[in-house]
């Protein structure tokens, strides 16, 4: 759990941009968007793959060697 303390004289909107950088570090969101619906583990395995092919041609598109 992401917690953030505001310290003495810092503003709102500073507070604010240390909580969300810390909750994007831990991923909280990911964990978040993908509790939000039931996979079956075929379909799981499938979205696994196909995310590390996109990974692998990112990959490949930066350093062609």
């Amino acid at each position: 759990m992401a917690e953030v303390y505001m310290q003495e004289g810092e503003s709102l909107d500073g507070a604010l941009r240390r909580f969300k950088r810390k909750v994007q570090q831990e991923d909280i969101i990911k964990e978040v968007k993908r509790h939000a619906y039931y996979l079956k583990p075929g379909e799981r395995m499938r979205v696994k793959q196909a995310l590390a092919r996109k990974r692998n041609r990112k990959k490949l598109r930066r350093d062609p060697h």
